[in-house]
């Protein structure tokens, strides 16, 4: 089991500390739903070190991006970012993950640069895949275990940061980044992008930083109440904002088209990605199924894998998230069902147990 460099730091604060993608990482430190508040009224600060990040640096490096993701990196400036999938030869999702187009003050002339950010569980299936269709003048260089990543969000995380920085933050805009000195530590990547909806900046610093940085925001966060978040309240913050979690939403045999992401593929790029035939085969075919969101009656928890009903009793399909909204004080989930589902206040019901619990179709994000 791995650690990231502020294991230690998650047991003195009496962090609940779970297996999570191969790492021991801190589910909770006190009170999930508190956390989960706490982001999204004022800021809270996570170690999200356990992800994985790749270096696409060459001549034909934008070719290789291409190849192996679904969205149009063309399109990206120095300073920008942009999700995408990893696509596989049969159009399913190896992974998603961010790409950032990097300055090129390291590059060697006519070269180009990338940042892929993945999922930590994912980090060797996906660069054993990008090494397959590595047939480019460029390299990958995985600094997956020496890069630390904290992600401080919230509506008050921008007042907190800048603080700690000379960079104006309020003129990074959403999914764009710049890198300099924060809290005295060079070489820092603040990215505006987040997995929460709350708003807020990801930092990006060497492992060896990490500690460092995490003490100056913690202690300049007093006056901001600023609270240490768990990855339970990282799932439900996510979940709230209808964001898909690899593994339990899409995998390796899911689509783009199928799951909502529609809008990260880019079939009509030169290079194409993997799989692309698929994809628009799937996109053809209106009986395909969908993702959809839906909120529960009464108290009851949709858990990933249960069976989704029509109302009259057939199955019509499983679902893949569930939690208790914090912020609604009601059960939401999401789910795969037939396109004839789609529409926004259909009725459905959740297989609990020996209960079938109704349950409504409505449009994400669900806050």
């Amino acid at each position: 089991m791995k650690r990231t460099p502020l294991y230690d730091t998650h047991v003195a604060l009496g962090a609940k500390m779970v297996p999570f993608a191969g790492y021991d990482m801190p589910l909770k430190y006190d009170n999930i739903i508190e956390e989960h508040l706490a982001v999204r009224s004022n800021c809270g600060i996570f170690d999200v070190s356990h992800m994985g990040q790749f270096i696409i640096k060459g001549k034909e490096a934008l070719n290789l991006v291409q190849v192996v993701s679904s969205n149009d990196a063309s399109v990206l400036e120095i300073g920008a970012a942009q999700y995408s999938a990893i696509m596989n030869a049969e159009g399913g999702i190896v992974d998603d993950m961010i790409v950032y187009r990097l300055d090129e003050d390291q590059c060697s002339e006519g070269e180009q640069a990338f940042m892929l950010v993945v999922n930590a569980s994912n980090i060797e299936k996906d660069l054993a895949w990008i090494n397959e269709n590595n047939v480019f003048d460029t390299r990958v260089i995985n600094i997956s275990y020496h890069t630390g990543l904290l992600a401080i969000q919230g509506p008050n995380a921008t007042n907190l940061l800048q603080e700690l920085t000379d960079i104006d933050l309020s003129e990074i805009e959403f999914y764009h980044f710049k890198k300099g000195i924060f809290a005295g530590i060079e070489n820092v990547l603040i990215s505006a992008t987040g997995y929460t909806g709350a708003g807020g900046f990801e930092l990006y610093v060497d492992n060896e930083n990490m500690l460092a940085l995490w003490n100056a925001i913690i202690e300049k966060g007093q006056a901001f109440e600023l609270k240490p978040v768990g990855l339970g309240a990282r799932d439900t913050l996510r979940l709230e904002k209808g964001y898909v979690l690899y593994g339990n939403d899409i995998n390796d045999e899911t689509s783009p088209i199928v799951a909502g992401l529609n809008w990260i593929s880019k079939p009509d790029k030169t290079p194409s990605f993997r799989g692309v035939d698929h994809f628009r085969s799937l996109k053809a075919n209106k009986n395909r199924e969908i993702l959809i969101g839906f909120k529960m009656d009464g108290k009851r928890i949709p858990r990933h894998g249960y069976e989704i009903l029509d109302m009259q009793d057939n199955v019509i399909g499983k679902v893949t998230s569930g939690a208790m909204s914090p912020s609604l004080d009601i059960p939401i989930g999401m789910g795969y069902v037939p396109r004839s589902f789609r529409k926004p206040g259909t009725s459905i019901q959740i297989q609990i147990g020996k209960k079938q619990m109704e349950a409504e179709i409505v449009k994400l994000p669900f806050v």
